[in-house]
């Protein structure tokens, strides 16, 4: 598909002037059901973040997308929250190792 999206325009394939053609139509269709997909995860997520948010996990936004897509794709939900616990600990021992030597 052309940046323009007008494929087929001119060819006169059966539509009057100046009129879509079926494709066209049919294009637009999908591009505004693409639209309210999008609207839809974004406004989800948006709403678990703020479900995050609330309940202090410390997640950002894209961490949080990754974990959903993680769960999406099978993860199991508790282990995955046991690897995030258990890497801020890591995390956080680190930090305090380098203190102390630093």
């Amino acid at each position: 598909m052309s940046m323009t999206g007008r494929e087929g325009a001119g060819n006169g394939a059966g539509s009057a002037k100046g009129a879509p053609s079926a494709s066209g139509w049919e294009e637009r269709a999908v591009m505004a059901s693409n639209a309210a997909s999008l609207n839809a995860v974004r406004e989800t997520m948006d709403v678990l973040f703020e479900i995050s948010r609330i309940l202090n996990t410390g997640l950002d936004m894209e961490t949080l997308s990754i974990c959903v897509r993680l769960c999406e794709q099978g993860i199991n939900p508790e282990a995955l929250s046991s690897v995030i616990k258990e890497l801020r600990k890591a995390t956080e021992a680190l930090k305090v190792a380098e203190n102390m030597t630093g």
